[in-house]
């Protein structure tokens, strides 16, 4: 046993919470964001400004166009699994690697896509490092065992994965025949939490098509989640935080959530608040695509796709037009609301002796 440790220890292969679900979990956050979000925030911007660089089709693979921000979305997947190699620390062979074991994962992962990114790349991963170096003809070697193990616990796992991330899904569907106000309750707080844990919240709105009230509901969730971190953290995170988690994911508190869950009361809590005032009095629908109803303020995109099925139902005679209260409504919803909600919340939290100062601080 003690060769063992000890060929662990030569190897910086360290099994621990910390190591895999903090030190990686907060990793993946960051490569979502330099890929997926970051994508989105780019598409989004073209499409508001109308800036046609933007929204040009810079590159076309196997038929299929992509713009900037598509070609960045893309690599999601690897983005997130070189994360998370260079949180293990991965000698250079094993961590280049990682580019194929995060597209395998997140191709074959669906809506799971993230979470499955992270299990296979920590499987991939330490393997990898086990190997490394071990032989001869290391340039081999741990490339082949490293993208071999990946691809294989890809096409392990990631599937059902994947199908987990969409029985949430279903939960949520049936959520939508219920009253407007346990309606707004329920999509709006299980939205919000798909949106901050390493699954896709925009896959699982696209895939059930999630519009009208309940996907106001679900963009309230949303922006309960990542307004109400910006805010709450503000002290620890700054201007740096308050931009990376309100306009770019929740997902960066996930190495937090999992040192301290009660951290988390607050930004759910508020989206319990606000998803049936969503609902109820502001009759907030969103009638734009569907995925918009899972992104929340990333790239304003939430916001946006309200906006734009407002003036969709305007064009086809469905909404009469846009008033007033329908701004005062999205503004509420979107980003008043949850930040003073969630100050409200997180400073009682904070007397229970629950959430105490540094625990959301961003690495």
């Amino acid at each position: 046993m003690s060769r063992f440790k000890d060929f662990l220890k030569r190897k910086n292969i360290e099994i621990s919470l910390k190591r895999y679900g903090i030190d990686a979990l907060g990793a993946m956050a960051q490569g979502l964001f330099c890929s997926l979000l970051i994508g989105t925030i780019i598409d989004t911007i073209g499409k508001q400004f109308g800036i046609s660089f933007l929204l040009s089709t810079v590159a076309t693979i196997a038929g299929k166009e992509y713009t900037v921000g598509g070609l960045a979305s893309a690599m999601s997947g690897p983005a997130m699994a070189t994360a998370i190699g260079y949180a293990l620390k991965c000698p250079p062979l094993v961590l280049f690697s990682m580019i194929t074991v995060g597209f395998a994962a997140n191709a074959l992962g669906g809506a799971g896509g993230p979470l499955a990114v992270l299990f296979v790349t920590i499987l991939a991963a330490e393997i990898g490092k086990a190997v490394s170096k071990e032989t001869k003809v290391d340039i081999l070697v741990t490339p082949l065992v490293t993208i071999g193990v990946g691809v294989f616990f890809s096409w392990l796992i990631a599937p059902p994965l994947g199908k987990g991330a969409m029985l949430l899904g279903d939960v949520i569907m049936k959520a939508t025949e219920l009253h407007p106000f346990f309606m707004g309750i329920i999509v709006s707080v299980l939205v919000g939490i798909a949106l901050t844990l390493p699954i896709s919240s925009a896959a699982i709105c696209a895939a059930f098509g999630l519009t009208g009230l309940a996907g106001g509901a679900a963009v309230a969730g949303c922006c309960a989640q990542m307004i109400g971190f910006a805010v709450i953290s503000f002290k620890e995170n700054k201007w740096g935080g308050l931009v990376s988690q309100g306009i770019g994911t929740s997902m960066l508190q996930m190495g937090n959530i999992v040192k301290n869950p009660r951290i988390w009361i607050a930004p759910t809590l508020c989206s319990a608040i606000t998803g049936p005032l969503a609902t109820c009095l502001f009759k907030l629908q969103m009638n734009g695509a569907p995925v918009s109803s899972g992104m929340g303020t990333c790239g304003m995109v939430g916001p946006i796709g309200v906006y734009t099925g407002w003036v969709n139902d305007v064009h086809a005679g469905v909404k009469a037009s846009v008033t007033s209260f329908d701004w005062v409504g999205l503004v509420m919803i979107a980003i008043i609301l949850p930040a003073v909600l969630s100050l409200l919340i997180n400073a009682f939290v904070k007397r229970l002796g629950w959430v105490e100062d540094g625990d959301m601080k961003l690495a």
